[in-house]
């Protein structure tokens, strides 16, 4: 059984950081682009980043760009978002997903076929 299972989420103010970690089990996605959406209340799921196999590509949603930061090791099949000057518009639940490809990072959900169960962040003004 294929599982993703998401940590580091919670209440931070504005200008603040949190690290999101996500741990892949069930089976290796090392040759597997990972990423990350994010969903609002009242919003659809957005794209917020996403990484290639190798680390060598990596790809983020305009809002985001110069604050976060997408990683990954392989050997612990897990992914990392470091968040930093964080505003509260970034207030969502964060979800760790995988794809099957390996050198496309799409930004639409129906790409990815693995999702986590997701991690609340809270960011107050």
């Amino acid at each position: 059984q294929v599982q993703l299972v998401e940590s580091g989420g919670g209440l931070v103010q504005a200008g603040g950081s949190l690290r999101l970690s996500c741990a892949a089990s069930g089976r290796t996605f090392s040759r597997n682009i990972l990423g990350w959406f994010r969903q609002a209340p009242g919003k659809d799921r957005e794209f917020v980043s996403g990484i290639t196999w190798t680390g060598g590509s990596t790809n983020y949603v305009d809002s985001v760009k110069g604050r976060f930061t997408i990683s990954r090791d392989n050997a612990k099949n897990t992914v990392f978002l470091q968040m930093n000057s964080l505003k509260p518009e970034d207030s969502a639940v964060y979800y760790c997903v995988a794809s099957d490809s390996t050198l496309y990072i799409g930004v639409r959900p129906r790409e990815y076929g693995y999702w986590g169960q997701g991690t609340q962040v809270t960011v107050s003004s």
